[in-house]
């Protein structure tokens, strides 16, 4: 079994998921279906999570996804997700979508989303993660945010 560091930056655990929205994507008004927006919402944040935690996840919350655009077909829809919170054996993942025509360059922020997920042993039990450590004052500004979520979400068990 592979030894978790002890500590890792957000940094280390962002990625970058891209894909053209097709026709079986949208709706009959050529608007992305929600739905598939949270689908790739939720990978994106399980492979920063497994970057993080370097084990297999599962979602256990989405504590937020906020619709602001639509997305049309034809755009190339980005999504960056990173870890901003650990707990013992969960995390927090944010979620930014952009969505781009690719002819005209033009670029909208069309969603975010905060999503945990609980990192998993090989027998399917939860497991310890590296603790998260910020390294700049806007890191440290969106730890402390991420703690007031994880808070929120505790208190409303």
């Amino acid at each position: 079994m592979t030894k978790i560091a002890p500590t890792k930056t957000s940094r280390a655990s962002r990625i970058h998921l891209s894909q053209l929205m097709q026709p079986e994507h949208a709706n009959h008004h050529g608007n992305v279906h929600g739905g598939w927006i949270m689908k790739l919402a939720d990978e994106a944040g399980a492979l920063a999570c497994m970057r993080h935690a370097q084990t297999r996840v599962v979602t256990v919350a989405v504590d937020s996804l906020v619709f602001r655009e639509p997305i049309k077909i034809g755009d190339l829809v980005t999504l960056t997700a990173e870890v901003t919170y650990t707990g013992r054996t969960s995390m927090e993942a944010e979620v930014q979508v952009v969505a781009e025509n690719p002819i005209t360059g033009e670029r909208t922020h069309t969603n975010a989303a905060y999503l945990v997920y609980v990192a998993l042993d090989d027998d399917n039990n939860p497991t310890n993660v590296p603790q998260l450590v910020a390294e700049t004052e806007e890191e440290k500004a969106r730890l402390e945010e991420a703690k007031k979520r994880q808070q929120r979400r505790i208190s409303q068990k």
